[in-house]
C-alpha cells in the first residue's frame, strides 16, 4: 500500500471539508445535510474530504437492513481527493473513517453511499472497500433543472413540486417555463455492514450485474468490468451522486 498507510484521518470542521469538495468534486456541490466531516492529510497536507450524513430519503432506505433503528445507518455522500495522494488512497480512508465511526458513534450499524452513473463512476472504490452491491437502476434521481446538475429533492425544496421530481411531473413544470432534463444513465447502489451480524433485505448482487445492464462508467466514461482489467487498477473518485 505503500505511503498511503502514512495519511491521517480525522474530524475537520465543516467550512473546511465544504471548500474542499466544492473545489475538487465533480459536482462542485456539497450535500446540505453532511454532519461528519473527515479530513485526509499527507505529510500534514489536506488531500482528501469524506462527508457523512443522514441518509436524504431515510423512510424509503431504513429498511434495506433488518432491524436498523432510525439512527442506526449513515450515508457517505460525498467523497473528493486531489491528485496528490498515491495509489490506494481512497479505499486506505473509507477504511480508517469506518474503524472511527465504529468507535466513536457505536449506534451506526451500517453505511450506504452511491455510484453517480451518469457523470463519475459506477463504484470502483466501493467494491474495494468491501461494499456490497445491492442496486443498478436507470437514473431517476438526477436532473438537469434550467441546464443545472441537481438531486430530484430539488424541485421539492423550490417548492416546484409536492414531492420529490418525476417523470411525470416535468410537463407540468415546462407549462411553467422551467426546463428539465433526467440524465442518462445509472444509479449503483451500495452498503457496508459496520456491524456484521445484521442482515441486508435486499439481495447482494454480483459486480457482474453492472456489466449486464451496462451501466459500467470508469472517471465519466461509459467502460464495461471486463475491459477496464486491463486498465491500471488504481483508486478512482467515485462519489455519491447526490447533487
Amino acid at each position: 500500500m505503500g505511503r498511503a498507510k502514512e495519511i491521517k484521518v480525522k474530524v475537520i470542521p465543516s467550512k473546511i471539508a465544504n471548500a474542499f469538495v466544492k473545489k475538487h468534486h465533480y459536482s462542485g456541490k456539497v450535500v446540505p445535510n453532511s454532519t461528519l466531516h473527515f479530513g485526509c492529510f499527507l505529510d500534514g497536507k489536506l488531500h482528501g474530504v469524506m462527508q457523512y450524513g443522514p441518509s436524504i430519503n431515510k423512510k424509503g432506505t431504513i429498511n434495506l437492513v433488518k432491524g436498523t433503528k432510525w439512527n442506526g445507518f449513515i450515508e457517505l455522500n460525498r467523497m473528493a481527493f486531489d491528485d496528490c495522494l498515491p495509489k490506494y488512497s481512497e479505499s486506505r480512508c473509507i477504511a480508517v473513517s469506518i474503524k472511527l465511526i465504529k468507535k466513536h458513534a457505536p449506534h451506526i450499524k451500517w453505511i450506504i453511499s452511491f455510484a453517480d452513473g451518469t457523470q463519475c463512476g459506477d463504484g470502483t472504490i466501493y467494491r474495494a472497500s468491501g461494499f456490497k452491491l445491492v442496486g443498478v437502476s436507470k437514473n431517476a434521481g438526477i436532473c438537469k433543472l434550467n441546464g443545472e446538475v441537481v438531486h430530484i429533492k430539488k424541485t421539492y425544496d423550490l417548492g416546484l413540486t409536492s414531492s420529490f421530481l418525476k417523470k411525470s411531473d416535468i410537463p407540468k413544470l415546462e407549462k411553467k417555463g422551467y426546463e428539465v432534463e433526467f440524465l442518462k444513465g445509472h444509479q449503483l447502489k451500495y452498503i457496508y455492514l459496520i456491524d456484521k451480524t445484521m442482515q441486508i433485505n435486499k439481495e447482494i448482487l454480483p459486480f457482474s450485474e453492472i456489466d449486464r445492464q451496462g451501466a459500467g462508467m470508469y472517471k465519466g466514461e461509459k467502460i464495461t468490468l471486463a475491459k477496464r482489467q486491463g486498465l491500471n487498477k488504481s483508486d478512482e473518485v467515485d462519489s455519491n451522486s447526490n447533487s
